[in-house]
């Protein structure tokens, strides 16, 4: 059996744990500085939202809102994406299942911060860091590694399995539109990530209720360094939020989208591509 506090400079705790215990308030440890806590959108915008089947009915206009909103969000939802609805909602379901398991069940696929596969409570080492309120499962798709599925679940690799390779395949069309709408030729990031030995990383998120939420955060702000981070969010709260001309925006989910966010890597060829 793991041990969650395998590795780790401290103590792990699973914030589901913490959230069951009927504690009014939470622990210093994930108590975020002033600064840094929950700021609530109160304006009507979202991130743009694409109709994904316009690249067959309109494709010059569909690129070009792609193209926009890449420059001016780094984010859009896909609707019409061809992912199928039902497997979209049984991710959702599958992972939410795993999560309110026993944490003698659970904590058999503790994570280490050696490779941080499997499930897990704290992103990195720093003795004393203040943490975020979420668990987590991690797992290395592309190129596979010790990947650990829980095995509890069948269905849930055999879900995921399929679900990665549609995203795969929906990640591949878009980076030939990136390509295009920057004037490359239609393989030039696909390539630029190693063809078809390009990696792939997955990882479920659950955020636990929360006595205090406006002094901590599920996931602290951050920017995705890696090419492209494709996210089924939660239809039930709004919680994404992005940051746009200096302010947060809430982002509002539409029925079985899928979210794009351009990661660091694409952000500078798109920046590059506007200086010269």
């Amino acid at each position: 059996m793991g041990s969650l506090d395998e590795g780790w400079p401290e103590p792990v705790v699973c914030v589901q744990s913490l959230s069951d215990s009927g504690e009014l308030s939470i622990p210093d440890r994930y108590i975020k500085p002033q600064p840094e806590r929950p700021s609530l959108s109160v304006n009507d915008m979202n991130i743009p939202i694409i109709d994904f089947n316009g690249l067959v009915t309109s494709p010059e206009a569909t690129m070009k809102q792609i193209s926009k909103a890449c420059r001016e969000w780094g984010f859009f939802q896909l609707v019409n994406h061809g992912v199928r609805t039902d497997l979209v909602d049984g991710v959702r379901e599958t992972w939410r299942e795993f999560f309110h398991e026993p944490m003698e069940v659970k904590q058999k696929y503790a994570n280490s911060p050696k490779t941080y596969e499997g499930f897990g409570s704290r992103l990195g080492t720093e003795k004393g860091a203040i943490l975020d309120w979420s668990d987590y499962y991690y797992l290395h798709y592309r190129p596979p590694c010790n990947t650990k599925w829980p095995d509890q679940q069948p269905s849930l690799r055999e879900m995921m399995e399929e679900y990665t390779s549609e995203i795969l395949r929906l990640g591949a069309a878009l980076l030939k539109v990136f390509s295009v709408t920057l004037g490359l030729k239609e393989d030039s990031f696909q390539s630029a990530f190693g063809g078809n030995d390009f990696g792939a990383c997955l990882r479920a998120n659950f955020y636990p209720k929360c006595p205090q939420p406006d002094l901590t955060l599920g996931l602290s702000s951050h920017s995705d360094p890696g090419g492209m981070a494709i996210l089924l969010p939660d239809e039930q709260v709004c919680g994404l939020q992005v940051r746009k001309d200096d302010q947060w925006v809430t982002v509002k989910p539409e029925p079985h989208a899928i979210i794009v966010n351009i990661g660091d890597q694409i952000q500078v060829s798109l920046f590059l591509s506007r200086v010269f």
